[in-house]
């Protein structure tokens, strides 16, 4: 399985970091972000904590590139969504949990796109959350 993905969203809705919070509180997978966490000001390893322990990972904000070459599906998906967030985790469950709570509260509640750039496919919210919720099974 891919270790990232790539977020797409309209820059503004990304939200500030207690209306992200509370999206992820929403999921019921116990991460919390960052108090200095905010969009396009952090760059790099954000750290994060699941259930009280160390849970960070790597995120990387950028501006879309409105002439990347993408999959036709892709780009109808991604339509005027003019920011993208890069996300990368290791190969602990703990890092991989935090990384896709992340993404599936974005995707769950403001409209942005998953996508496996290794697959060329798009992952649904849901999927985002089961795969959370698989990835506390392994510890």
């Amino acid at each position: 399985m891919a270790r990232r993905h790539i977020l797409y969203i309209e820059r503004g809705k990304l939200p500030d970091r207690a209306a992200h919070q509370k999206a992820i509180d929403a999921t019921k997978i116990g991460v919390a972000l960052d108090h200095d966490y905010a969009p396009f000001a952090v760059e790099g390893y954000l750290p994060c904590t699941y259930d009280g322990e160390d849970a960070g990972f790597d995120i990387r904000f950028s501006e879309r590139d409105p002439a990347a070459a993408l999959s036709p599906e892709l780009a109808a998906a991604i339509g005027g969504r003019d920011a993208q967030i890069a996300i990368k985790w290791s190969s602990d469950p703990r890092e991989k949990i935090a990384a896709l709570a992340f993404s599936a509260a974005l995707a769950k509640d403001f409209e942005a796109i998953a996508h496996d750039p290794e697959k060329d496919k798009i992952i649904a919210a849901d999927a985002l959350l089961k795969q959370a919720k698989a990835a506390q099974d392994e510890l």
